[in-house]
């Protein structure tokens, strides 16, 4: 399908409020692991089908609140109904961590299931206080990182970026080293020879050859011309959900393996990979805003959550029941070999990172668009964001070749990031900005949650990243 073609499809999509297209000069925000879910930009529909700069006042179509972007850029179209607002945080957050979650509830034993539903439920609740927060000033915080100045002024919002754009690096490690493990069983009998001075072996260069091919997409300017992406991870995700329950119904695999009640050693490092699992906040603002009726947000973030809890308890009983003790950090590498179904999981859980380079490095680009001079001509800025898009890229991609331990990575990344900014953040934003409304009872609901959530990061960190050590001396030592 050419791109015009892919353009007119897009945008008779959008007309029918069924697919939304990142606008040219849409400052966006990219979920960490998942899925692209910027702000919802919206020209007119010929603006859309033209792919150019709408300025045509209200837009086309739709009876959304126009709202002018704090860039000065593009008017937001605040027309995000119920439903499409839960399909948008439900596609966000399933994601990467869907693939641990069987591990992380053999390893820890079934009784961390309840550790999982309470970081569900609680993850739920902070998305509500970052709505709280933007119901406070909703004309000038518009992303997580407005909503950290709002409360502490620049050093919050450096903060809040600082764990964001860590979370996103860490995040795409996550995506190549499971790249590079579903390639390997994809390709298991493949052979082949890389030059002398590389010492490359057949995976790692089955993995460098698809970051290549990934490399052409971080040199586009134009995200509409991307924007497919982000609905294909959501699909990724949900067919490799549907091939594993498959796999439990029709796979001849025997879900009669025994799940032990606790593991109280392994329950802080597994607690990394829950968590990480439900990271998303950084993009919620974009959904409230966006949506038709904010009030609703709470209810968007409730049922959201639920839906997503109950997949990934689902699949976390479904997995460690059929696999046991074997189970993989990515349940995709404990499928049977044989069944066509586990090919279509590998093959989708290969195709999933491949859609998120491009769209995860988008805040990166943009933010540097911002500090280049404006004098500096369109070729360079591309030259500029491209080049340094291809070195970030290859310094992910040396990190997950150097340190390829995915539950490992998954469990820092959870414990040491994904705990603030979803956990310790939002509360924390919360009490500062809304102290005067706050009653007794919520403040001392928080401060438990920022206490919990600082534990979590101490004691998960150490644990996590203690594994992460061994497993590099284990693999030193083969």
């Amino acid at each position: 399908m050419s791109n015009n073609t892919w353009k007119k499809v897009v945008a008779s999509l959008s007309r029918l409020g069924l697919y939304d297209v990142p606008h040219a000069n849409q400052v966006a925000s990219e979920s960490v692991h998942g899925t692209c879910l910027a702000a919802e930009w919206k020209g007119c529909s010929v603006c859309l089908e033209e792919n150019r700069l709408c300025k045509c006042g209200g837009g086309g179509g739709g009876g959304g609140v126009g709202v002018v972007d704090h860039e000065g850029g593009h008017h937001l179209k605040s027309d995000s109904s119920f439903a499409h607002s839960v399909i948008n945080m439900v596609g966000m957050l399933i994601g990467l961590g869907q693939l641990s979650t069987p591990y992380a509830l053999e390893t820890g034993g079934w009784c961390t299931s309840f550790i999982l539903i309470a970081l569900g439920a609680t993850c739920a609740y902070t998305a509500h206080l970052l709505g709280r927060c933007l119901d406070r000033s909703s004309k000038s915080s518009k992303t997580y990182q407005d909503i950290g100045d709002q409360a502490f002024g620049p050093k919050g919002r450096l903060i809040a970026s600082t764990f964001i754009y860590l979370e996103i690096f860490l995040a795409l490690v996550g995506y190549t080293i499971s790249l590079s493990d579903n390639l390997s069983v994809v390709f298991s009998g493949a052979r082949l020879t890389s030059p002398h001075w590389l010492r490359l072996s057949t995976p790692q260069l089955l993995t460098l050859m698809a970051v290549v091919v990934a490399l052409p997409s971080l040199w586009l300017r134009d995200l509409s011309s991307i924007s497919f992406l982000s609905f294909g991870g959501i699909l990724m995700s949900m067919l490799i959900f549907a091939t594993v329950c498959f796999t439990a119904v029709f796979g001849g695999v025997k879900a009669d393996k025994y799940i032990p009640a606790v593991r109280l050693r392994n329950v802080p490092g597994i607690s990394g990979l829950y968590i990480f699992s439900y990271t998303g906040h950084i993009v919620f603002p974009n959904i409230y805003t966006a949506m038709k009726d904010p009030s609703k947000f709470t209810k968007v973030s409730i049922t959201s959550f639920t839906l997503v809890t109950a997949l990934y308890t689902a699949l976390a009983f479904i997995g460690a029941k059929l696999f046991g003790p074997t189970v993989n950090s990515q349940i995709t590498l404990s499928m049977p070999r044989h069944l066509v179904t586990t090919k279509i999981a590998l093959w989708a859980t290969v195709l999933t990172p491949m859609t998120k380079y491009a769209l995860e490095f988008a805040p990166f680009a943009i933010q540097l668009e911002h500090s280049l001079p404006h004098s500096m001509s369109a070729r360079a800025r591309t030259v500029i964001r491209g080049t340094i898009g291809s070195l970030f890229l290859l310094v992910i991609l040396c990190l997950a070749l150097t340190v390829p331990y995915f539950g490992d990575v998954l469990s820092l990344t959870g414990s040491l990031i994904s705990v603030s900014i979803c956990l310790v953040f939002p509360c924390a934003f919360y009490l500062k900005i809304c102290w005067a409304e706050v009653s007794r009872p919520a403040v001392a609901l928080n401060a438990v949650i920022i206490g919990v959530g600082i534990v979590f990061t101490v004691v998960g960190t150490v644990s996590s990243a203690a594994a992460l050590v061994r497993s590099v001396q284990r693999g030193h030592s083969i």
